[in-house]
């Protein structure tokens, strides 16, 4: 094809892949745990860490790393130490990561065109250092959670028999919204810091429609974010459309089509069990 003979297409591809899988997998513990809206913030306040990079001319995807997790961390330290209600903590950091953001902007004397391919995901802007920054983290995403996953199941599904069992919540919370804001620092060339968060939440609500089970879920989140991603960088570069904004939709396509398929089949069976039952009763 075509598209395959352009050096950056190929990088976008790669690393497109690497973030399709990543997304869901933390993504599916975030849902679980309700902190859907963890990741949103997260995605926002890594905004200042782009800004840090861009005004000194530093490598701007680990800044954003570096103040995604310690935003993660502060909000887990509140919400754990019982010193802050979860939504309260997550609003302050998100209210503070914005506006500090908007100093830092304001500071390079506005916009300019690498800050919005941090925004809104750009395929022409994957480099190979980019490519190596994000392999490698993937590695490491995926080992943690292979090697920890009973513990994330532990916690995730509930926190009071994670903690009689032995396992401690807090640590095991404060490994995983690490591990949220890595993923996020690390998808944010692809997606963009604005729509991130949706790809890590719209897989894993589409795959619970149709799942039977939590590892199942997992499976099909992947497949389907892996999908999404294909076709929103397939439509971005045929169509000349952002990257971000495609894939988000090519996902959210899956998830209407998906609840669409459920309600049918629900219609179906309790058509299927009304006239069976009629058939008993004669």
């Amino acid at each position: 094809m075509e598209i395959f003979e352009f050096g950056f297409m190929i990088r976008a591809f790669m690393a497109g892949a690497a973030v399709a899988v990543i997304a869901p997998l933390i993504g599916i513990f975030m849902v679980v745990r309700r902190y859907s809206l963890m990741a949103d913030t997260l995605a926002h306040v890594s905004l200042v860490g782009v800004a840090i990079g861009l005004l000194t001319k530093t490598y701007p995807a680990l800044w954003a790393m570096a103040v995604c997790t310690a935003t993660a961390v502060g909000i887990e330290k509140l919400r754990s130490g019982g010193k802050m209600y979860g939504e309260s903590a997550v609003a302050i950091f998100f209210w503070a990561g914005i506006a500090l953001a908007v100093v830092l902007i304001s500071m390079a004397k506005g916009f300019n065109v690498d800050l919005f391919s941090f925004l809104f995901g750009s395929i022409t802007t994957v480099t190979d250092t980019d490519l190596y920054f994000i392999g490698g983290l993937t590695v490491v995403v995926i080992s943690v959670v292979a090697v920890l996953y009973r513990q994330f199941f532990s916690i995730s599904f509930d926190e009071e028999y994670a903690d009689s069992s032995g396992i401690s919540s807090k640590t095991y919370n404060m490994i995983l919204v690490v591990l949220a804001a890595v993923t996020i620092s690390m998808s944010i060339r692809i997606v963009g810091m604005l729509l991130i968060g949706a790809l890590m939440v719209v897989p894993v609500m589409t795959a619970m429609q149709l799942a039977r089970s939590f590892k199942q879920t997992i499976v099909m989140s992947i497949g389907i974010s892996i999908v999404s991603v294909m076709a929103g960088l397939l439509t971005s570069y045929y169509f000349d459309l952002a990257s971000g904004g495609t894939i988000v939709l090519s996902a959210i396509g899956f998830f209407l089509t998906a609840t669409f398929l459920k309600k049918l089949t629900s219609k179906y069976r309790k058509m299927t069990s009304a006239k069976g039952g009629a058939a008993g009763g004669q």
